[in-house]
């Protein structure tokens, strides 16, 4: 039994006065008015012990701006973005409201249900992040696929800056190919002026260090570009995507935003505007959490560009391939174009060596070290007849 309940008994049932009772039982004369009111308002409920808890918080968030907070939410989720709560945070600034704490958005939305704690997930703090110093001092690429509305199998190539993460480029394109890689990469230059260094994977389109052993050693075209114009060329190790985090993160987030997209494009046109207002928006309008909430545009601009070596790598390139003699000819790519090399068909089905010296070449017997054929290569002509002299006879 509680002593309120023990006092208010006393003052109802033996006729002790409100002093008396506060005097019997020590209580202050005060409190034992208050719980009198209390018992004439609230009968028994009086008896049990009232909450100290204060009526209002004058520091909690105000119901509005929880509304406000829980509506950027939807509408950042709705467009594609991301919507985290330093995200909403500033675009509620941007917006001209004085948002709450970081914290303060990330439990609204807990209690909201809009977002489930993740415990188990590694922290941030956890993971190493590389990030070039300058602009233009790397970038990134990579294709990802895409399917049409209307079920057809499309590619999408993004040129992005290692520095700032802003889209330079992004096209979509039936399938990628080697032109097309060196053509998106020579239209990011005429835009945005040569990087000192590429950063891609191991693919065909960009390298062809890894292909077939009657192939290897050889450039294909993009390749024989960067080495002309002296950028430096870096590629990821084996199945280990990690190392172009940056545009794989990217790549989720484009996919992401396409398909929250009200209209789904049916043609390479139809996706092509899109991309073309993702970039847009990406670059100018979302700021980044890896860039201290500034835009990827305003930290491509905010500090000089690097550029490549003033020397271009040397142009010697040198490189041994391996053939047979078919229809009296044997073959070899040369800048990402297949060239075919006449020497007769008296040498049909003959091993062959290929020695090769940037446009030099000598064609030998595998087996005897014969010299079948000599010739300056001309890159120019995909068949190279027995009689050429090279593409500028002297």
């Amino acid at each position: 039994m509680t002593k309120r309940k023990l006092v208010i008994t006393a003052i109802l049932k033996t006729g002790l006065s409100q002093a008396e009772a506060s005097r019997r039982y020590e209580v202050p004369e005060p409190t034992v008015s208050r719980w009198m009111a209390h018992y004439r308002a609230e009968d028994q409920a009086a008896f049990e012990p009232r909450s100290r808890r204060p009526k209002g918080n004058a520091s909690a968030t105000p119901e509005a701006m929880i509304e406000t907070v829980l509506a950027e939410r939807d509408r950042l989720v709705q467009a594609g973005h991301d919507a985290g709560p330093a995200t909403i945070a500033w675009h509620l600034e941007q917006a001209g409201h004085t948002p709450p704490s970081r914290a303060t958005i990330a439990r609204i939305l807990t209690r909201a249900g809009r977002i489930r704690p993740e415990p188990k997930k590694k922290p941030k703090s956890a993971y190493i992040r590389f990030q070039a110093e300058q602009p233009n001092e790397c970038w990134q690429s990579d294709f990802t696929h895409y399917r049409l509305a209307g079920g057809k199998d499309v590619e999408i190539i993004t040129w992005l800056d290692d520095h700032s993460r802003m889209a330079l480029h992004i096209s979509a394109h039936t399938r990628i190919t080697g032109q097309i890689v060196l053509a998106t990469f020579q239209a990011t230059i005429t835009e945005h002026g040569c990087p000192a260094s590429t950063l891609t994977d191991n693919g065909m389109v960009y390298t062809v260090r890894h292909a077939a052993v009657g192939v290897r050693g050889g450039r294909n075209a993009f390749e024989h570009t960067l080495a002309a114009l002296g950028v430096t060329q870096k590629n990821g190790r084996g199945n280990h995507p990690q190392t172009q985090g940056k545009i794989e993160r990217f790549q989720q987030t484009l996919k992401k935003w396409l398909r929250n997209q009200p209209q789904q494009p049916t043609t390479l046109a139809d996706l092509q505007t899109l991309l073309d207002r993702f970039r847009q928006e990406y670059n100018h309008q979302r700021p980044h959490s890896a860039l201290h909430r500034r835009t990827p545009a305003a930290a491509y601009h905010a500090r000089p560009k690097a550029g490549p070596s003033n020397e271009p790598t040397p142009r010697t390139h040198n490189r041994v391939r391996t053939d047979k003699v078919n229809e009296g000819t044997v073959t070899l790519r040369h800048r990402g174009r297949l060239h075919h090399i006449g020497i007769g068909r008296a040498h049909n089905g003959q091993p062959v060596l290929l020695l090769v010296q940037d446009l030099d070449i000598t064609i030998a017997h595998a087996q005897t070290g014969e010299i079948i054929r000599r010739l300056t290569l001309d890159p120019t002509k995909d068949y190279q007849p027995q009689n050429q002299q090279g593409p500028n006879p002297q």
